[in-house]
C-alpha cells in the first residue's frame, strides 16, 4: 500500500533497532559470571532486568513484524477488534498499534 510506504521503512528501521538492542542484551546476558559471590549476586539480579528487557523487546518486535505484515496485505490502520480506522495521530505514536483508542480504552490494552 503506497500510503504506508514511509510508515513501513520506519518500521523496518524500528525492526533492525529492536534486533541490535536484543543481540546486546543476549550478549550482556552469557557474560560469564565474575568469581566474586558478591559481584555475583550483583550480576544475577542484572541479567533479570536483562531478561525483562530482553522479553519486551522479542514482544514489540513481533508487534512490528505484524504491523509490516498488515501494511503489505493492505490492513495497516484498522482497528482488530471494530474494524473502523484508527487514527493518524494514535499511528503515530505507536506505529504497530492494532486497535482504536475506543476499542483500546474499553480492554485497557496499550496497544
Amino acid at each position: 500500500m503506497k500510503e504506508y510506504e514511509e510508515v513501513r521503512h520506519s518500521l523496518i528501521d524500528m525492526l533492525e533497532d529492536l534486533d541490535d538492542r536484543l543481540t546486546k542484551i543476549t550478549h550482556d546476558v552469557k557474560e560469564p559470571l565474575d568469581k566474586d559471590f558478591e559481584e555475583q549476586a550483583t550480576q544475577a539480579e542484572n541479567d533479570e532486568v536483562l531478561d525483562g528487557l530482553g522479553n519486551a523487546a522479542r514482544t514489540e518486535i513481533e508487534m512490528v513484524k505484524q504491523a509490516i505484515a498488515r501494511i503489505d496485505k493492505g490492513q495497516y490502520g484498522l482497528c482488530q477488534v471494530c474494524g473502523q480506522p484508527i487514527s493518524q495521530e494514535r499511528l503515530k505514536a505507536i506505529p504497530y498499534s492494532i486497535l482504536c483508542i475506543k476499542c483500546a480504552s474499553q480492554v485497557g490494552a496499550k496497544q
